[in-house]
């Protein structure tokens, strides 16, 4: 209403200076202020303003484009009213050269004039990285332009979106975000090139904005069905996700060989094919990368992929060119336990070598089996935990041995003498035992005799106790899983001998052979440490001890005792374990004395010599494990 208000004023006010105009022109030119009667209708303005100039003589120009009929009828009214009249009705202008009257459409001044610039809302605040904006139907290069005045960065409108007018309302938002999101508001694209530049860009052919499953805004290629195939049906999509260009595959027993075609056609890639592609697949994979898909596609076939100078090279993985090798260094295990836990069908089509001064697997083979044993390699290939192991081996011995008995008999070397205290063990001559006779006689007034002069007598009372600790500290390492082993103990032969007897005509002949045998007696402990979580140890303990319970001077094998244990128990690392009871006990009692005397009540002290010994020997482990790391 303001705009019509002021565009009649306008006019009103032009009409009062044109009329003003012509009346002052009425001086020097009598026929516009002289009355005219004027019947004509159905004519043109050419022959209306004809037929005026001659009635008043006036020199009227009429421009060649003001064409138009008139219809009006005059009577008694100045030629200058009625050419103001046709002014104001036919939006004329009249212009004078001295006495000629020039009249032509009119051309409003104010159309000639520019338009203020718009000024383009946008904010940016530097220290945040924050764009603000409030546009409504503005020119994109405009808001272009404002965005490098305002953020100092570089931002590209092509000449295709030179025309593009964009709408959008946002508050701080992040810089980088803030573009895509006007972008994605307008139905464009907008990607940042390698040397930060941002270029907004127009949607190519099926091409479409969507939030993502992150719940970002990003464009991706609609979905475009393949052709119908026997057998199967393919669909590929790409979307560029953070600067990279990634594929989404659905496919229902779709060939491999087309799979592989409309994927290097939608991601640009550059392939060459050395032999046939079989196969069917089904696959649904989101967002995954050309060698991920390639990876995917040929597992489990034949073929497989290499690139080479910005080539794809595909085909049967055995043939040469796509065969490639990677040497794979052990940092942390030794090659010797890790070949062997490879899978075997994993090794099928691969060459593996061992290079053990360097520690390391020299793989040959297709790049994708190649990957998948490096994978498995590099998940083994972990630091073995070292296990100290420190063994405390306490043995207590206690014997106890008695000695009584008395021996008599002729030498001609025996002599009166031995010991008293603290045992006894006391040899008599003959003149010694004569003398005690003689006095024993004078007691008892009976005449006992004499013994010969060789004759001597032999007694003795002894009883020993002995006590004895013997201590060993060994200390051990072994890897987790593995045992560790220690034997401690001595070594004892005895002579078996063979007779062999060989027959001859008139007689026979022995051989007597004689072969050492060796006999072994010890304490052995074998120790498996394993390692589980929480720093605890699994200790699988074997404890062997054996002894020998005499030595027999005759020859014949020595007599052992033989004590056996196995335990299994879990214990935190630096614990302290006891294992004891480990208890033998041996009695020995050897008698000689005089046939039947020797077994008869009181008399056996007389015509006997007894040895009676007692012994017990109890062992203790005390085990120790420590992880090194």
């Amino acid at each position: 209403m303001i705009f019509l208000s002021c565009s009649v004023f306008a006019q009103q006010d032009r009409m009062q200076q044109l009329e003003k105009k012509l009346n002052d022109l009425s001086a020097t030119i009598p026929g516009l202020g002289q009355k005219v009667q004027l019947m004509i209708t159905g004519v043109s303005i050419q022959e209306y303003l004809g037929a005026l100039a001659r009635s008043n003589g006036l020199s009227i120009s009429l421009d060649p484009k003001v064409n138009f009929q008139i219809f009006d009828n005059f009577n008694n009214v100045t030629a200058a009213n009625i050419l103001v009249l046709l002014a104001k009705k036919y939006n004329l202008d009249i212009t004078n050269v001295g006495q000629i009257i020039y009249i032509t459409n009119y051309q409003d001044p104010a159309q000639f004039v520019k338009p203020p610039i718009k000024d383009i809302a946008i904010k940016y605040d530097k220290a945040s990285n924050t764009l603000s904006m409030s546009l409504q139907n503005d020119s994109l290069n405009a808001v272009a332009r404002k965005i490098i005045e305002v953020s100092g960065k570089n931002v590209i409108v092509p000449n295709s979106l030179q025309g593009k007018r964009v709408t959008a309302v946002m508050a701080d938002a992040v810089f980088e975000t803030a573009l895509d999101k006007l972008a994605y508001l307008n139905e464009i694209k907008v990607i940042k090139t390698n040397d930060n530049f941002y270029l907004f860009q127009p949607l190519e052919e099926s091409e479409e904005l969507y939030v993502n499953g992150d719940k970002n805004t990003a464009v991706r290629r609609a979905y475009r069905p393949s052709p119908p195939r026997p057998g199967g049906n393919t669909g590929l999509f790409t979307k560029m996700i953070n600067g990279q260009k990634l594929i989404s595959a659905d496919a229902v027993n779709a060939p491999i060989a087309d799979m592989v075609s409309q994927a290097s056609a939608e991601l640009n890639k550059n392939y060459s094919v050395y032999s046939e592609i079989k196969g069917n697949i089904t696959i649904h994979v989101n967002d995954v990368t050309y060698d991920q898909l390639l990876t995917l596609l040929f597992k489990g076939t034949d073929n497989t992929f290499r690139l080479e100078n910005g080539i794809y090279l595909i085909g049967d993985r055995r043939l040469e060119g796509l065969r490639t090798f990677k040497a794979i260094h052990l940092q942390n295990r030794s090659i010797d336990t890790i070949v062997s836990m490879i899978p075997a069908d994993w090794k099928k089509n691969i060459e593996i070598k061992e290079f053990r001064e360097q520690n390391t697997l020299l793989l040959s083979g297709s790049a994708g089996q190649i990957n998948e044993v490096e994978n498995f390699v590099n998940q083994l290939d972990v630091i073995v935990p070292v296990v100290l192991i420190e063994v405390t081996i306490i043995d207590f011995h206690k014997t106890r041995t008695v000695a009584t008995g008395i021996s008599a008999g002729i030498s001609d070397s025996a002599k009166t003498g031995g010991t008293v205290l603290p045992g006894v063990n006391f040899t008599a001559s003959a003149s010694s035992v004569n003398s005690f006779l003689n006095s024993l006689g004078k007691l008892t007034s009976v005449n006992l005799g004499h013994v010969v002069p060789n004759f001597y007598v032999t007694l003795s009372a002894l009883e020993s106790n002995n006590n004895a600790d013997i201590r060993s500290v060994p200390k051990l390492t072994a890897l987790n899983g593995h045992s560790a082993s220690l034997s401690i103990g001595s070594k004892r032969y005895y002579k078996n001998t063979t007779q062999n007897l060989i027959p001859f005509t008139t007689s026979s002949q022995s051989i007597f052979t004689n072969v050492y045998q060796e006999v072994n007696a010890d304490l052995s402990v074998s120790i498996r440490p394993v390692v589980s979580g929480d720093e605890q140890v699994t200790l699988g303990i074997k404890v062997n001890i054996s002894d020998f319970t005499s030595i027999p001077t005759d020859g014949s094998p020595p007599p052992q005792s033989i004590s056996k244990f196995e335990t299994s128990l879990r214990v935190h690392s630096e614990d302290t374990i006891v294992l004891g009871g480990i208890e033998r006990t041996e009695n020995d009692e050897v008698t000689s004395g005089t046939p039947i005397l020797s077994r008869i009540p009181i008399l056996k002290w007389i015509f006997s010599n007894r040895t009676k010994t007692a012994s017990k020997v109890i062992s203790v482990l005390f085990i120790k494990s420590t992880i090194l790391r």
